[in-house]
């Protein structure tokens, strides 16, 4: 038998050093690191249809109990990472069932009792959480405006003043108040297609606030802009902010006429936070309000695969965003539907150092 000689043998421990070392500066590439101090963290729950078991849209003729097991391990990421993240605040896009039901609305509240009374979060109310008329009086039942009104950092909720509240009212539209990095934050949870008496309030809510940083969290908001006519469409028609509309009847505004008769107004709005399209899954513009003020629009729809992460640099002036899979443990760079990694992992520009703004003054 030949004998191998020393110099291939260093040449195969350097090889398999090297592949070691490579595997391992690419495993911590994709990993999500601990936040730094002077930094905090806003997590945005996608929609949360992954459901199994009876009735359920991917099961329907299953006789197992409903469960969500993408939705328990995302909340429980979230519920274990508060301090690790210094996660100050979690908002829910909405379509938070894939079919509106009692046994997913209690799947749903098991899950989100997990960050109830540990920090301040919000939901909006998607098109499969009611009715296409806009009956939300289930998710009413599980979210309504009693379960948070103990708490300093809820600011209350829409009341539409009729004998029906199921139409908008009970917490279908909220408000909600918190402090982070020394800056002061308002947070709306607005309905799909929300009418225009809700956008009303929405005006009220801002302007009353206009001394906090506003953002907004509602179901639809960027896809295709058109409704889609075909299945393909859905993935390939031109996209940006929508011009149509599934809930409420004609009584409902598109994404397009929320922006054009309510968000685009006020000045202290920044982000605005969509999902509802699955099949456009990430998507970005930033748009001028009529302040001059810059408003970043974010949509995520990951199905299983990812929540996102918004990191607040204010030293820098930045917002990082990572979308992270808690499930599999690591970043989401690329999928089928969206391959371009900067729809994934990206960075904001957002003024909030003190020295920027002082800057900025004296210009």
């Amino acid at each position: 038998m030949t004998s191998v000689s020393r110099n291939t043998q260093m040449f195969f421990l350097f090889a398999l050093v090297s592949l070691f070392v490579s595997a391992e500066h690419t495993s911590q590439a994709n990993q999500l690191p601990a936040a730094p101090n002077n930094t905090f963290s806003i997590v945005v729950i996608p929609d949360t249809q992954y459901y199994f078991g009876r009735g359920t849209k991917r099961e329907p003729d299953s006789s197992d109990p409903v469960t969500n097991p993408t939705f328990d391990a995302w909340t429980d990421w979230i519920a274990a990472n508060v301090k690790r993240q210094r996660i100050v605040f979690v908002s829910h896009v909405g379509d938070i069932v894939d079919r509106n039901t009692v046994e997913q609305w209690k799947v749903a509240r098991r899950c989100m009792d997990r960050l109830h009374g540990t920090l301040p979060y919000g939901i909006a109310v998607g098109n499969h959480d009611m009715t296409s008329a806009g009956d939300s009086s289930l998710f009413q039942r599980f979210f309504p405006q009693s379960r948070f009104a103990t708490f300093d950092w809820y600011g209350g909720c829409f009341e539409n003043g009729a004998d029906d509240s199921a139409i908008s009212g009970n917490n279908a539209n909220s408000v909600q108040l918190f402090e982070a990095g020394g800056m002061r934050f308002v947070a709306l949870h607005i309905e799909c297609n929300a009418p225009n008496n809700v956008l009303a309030w929405v005006d009220s809510v801002l302007e009353q606030h206009a001394d906090r940083r506003a953002m907004i969290t509602t179901h639809m908001g960027l896809g295709p802009l058109h409704k889609p006519q075909n299945p393909q469409d859905y993935f390939d028609a031109p996209k940006g902010r929508m011009q149509w509309k599934k809930c409420h009847g004609k009584r409902g505004n598109t994404p397009q006429q929320m922006w054009d008769k309510c968000f685009r107004k006020h000045r202290n709005l920044f982000l605005i936070l969509y999902g509802d399209q699955s099949r456009t899954q990430a998507l970005r513009q930033t748009s001028t309000g009529d302040g001059d003020n810059r408003v970043h629009e974010l949509l995520s729809d990951y199905g299983a695969n990812g929540l996102r992460i918004l990191r607040f640099i204010p030293a820098r002036n930045v917002i990082e965003v990572r979308t992270w899979d808690p499930v599999k443990r690591r970043l989401c760079e690329t999928t089928d539907i969206v391959p371009d990694r900067e729809q994934h992992q990206f960075v904001l520009d957002y003024e909030m150092s003190q020295e920027r703004r002082e800057s900025t003054r004296s210009k």
